[in-house]
């Protein structure tokens, strides 16, 4: 390694250093996951020139045709954390029910929720795409084989989320709760090094990220919103929206901005999974300075009711969540 250097590995290491306590059962598994999205990132990237896109003849819990590199990703994250002894059990978006430890490894005392290949309807148009994933520890007292109420949760008892986004470079962006940081993967040696150290999001944006084609589905304050974001005299905005939720959340980390899912006519609570999608990335905002809601409650203050709860989600720089919420009140007009 080069001198000056930092790699994901070293990283963890002096970040568990600070914590005497700690078993290195938290490391062991960031760097599971790192190595997992390495294999999907490889899969991503040629993704053009083998037989690993389009559709796998079949559906997600969800009802939604799965991509065959979706179904790749779910397994590599499955493969790269079952056999650990870390996990109790893990929840997937691409999966039903909660999946279970294999009876031969054993069991640790931390749950993980992840969606393995995020924004996959853009992988056949080259749009980066990518994998979000969160680690809970199984609440105090439960015993016996988990099932749907271990991850029955707020965000807030996180211990880490994180996500990686296959892009123009893959790159993995976590946070333990000590600040968010990210990792570009140096495909020459196959190692993530530290180029993001303690990210923060603008207090205010110049972007804003949300359909506009579901204007008219929209609640009358959402309207509003998106009208005085248009009309500002004092701020400039920039619409950018990309469709992939990992590719428009990580812009707007890192330059400052507010991207909106609202739940609308059609679909009521949004269309964005809790678990996988909305808790890990409130998360990581929250820790970079940010703020997320679902337009009455702060997303990490939400406790789930179902794996596969769906929420409204608006999410990004505190200025511009915060107005949002103010026509949510009915405090601006």
């Amino acid at each position: 390694m080069e001198k000056g250097v930092t790699n994901l590995n070293r990283f963890l290491i002096e970040e568990q250093r600070a914590f005497p306590e700690a078993t290195g059962d938290f490391t062991m598994l960031i760097e599971s996951i790192a190595f997992a999205s390495k294999i999907i990132s490889r899969e991503v990237n040629k993704a053009g020139i083998v037989n690993i896109i389009g559709k796998a003849q079949s559906v997600n819990v969800h009802g939604e045709e799965q991509q065959k590199l979706d179904v790749y990703a779910d397994k590599k994250m499955i493969e790269a954390m079952d056999h650990l002894g870390k996990l109790c059990a893990m929840a997937s978006e691409e999966n039903d029910e909660v999946i279970q430890v294999p009876k031969e490894y054993p069991k640790g005392k931390y749950l993980a929720v992840f969606d393995p290949l995020d924004g996959s309807s853009n992988i056949d148009v080259n749009i980066s795409i990518g994998t979000i994933f969160g680690i809970y520890k199984r609440q105090d007292g439960d015993t016996g084989t988990p099932c749907c109420k271990d991850f029955m949760q707020p965000g807030r008892k996180m211990v880490a989320a994180g996500y990686v986004i296959y892009g123009s470079s893959t790159m993995m962006v976590y946070s333990a709760g000590n600040g968010v940081h990210g990792f570009t993967l140096d495909p020459s040696i196959g190692e993530y090094i530290l180029s993001h150290p303690n990210m923060k999001i603008p207090e205010c944006g110049k972007i804003y990220s949300i359909n506009e084609a579901n204007y008219h589905h929209w609640d009358e304050p959402t309207r509003k919103f998106v009208e005085h974001i248009k009309n500002n005299t004092e701020r400039t905005y920039t619409a950018r929206y990309i469709g992939s939720l990992v590719a428009d959340f990580h812009r707007n980390l890192l330059k400052g901005g507010v991207f909106l899912y609202p739940g609308d006519e059609k679909n009521k609570r949004g269309k964005l999974r809790l678990l996988y999608e909305c808790a890990p990335l409130a998360y990581i905002i929250e820790n970079a300075g940010g703020r997320a809601t679902n337009g009455a409650q702060d997303i990490l203050d939400i406790v789930p009711d179902t794996l596969h709860q769906k929420e409204p989600l608006i999410i990004g720089s505190k200025y511009e969540v915060e107005t949002y919420l103010k026509y949510q009140r009915g405090e601006l007009k």
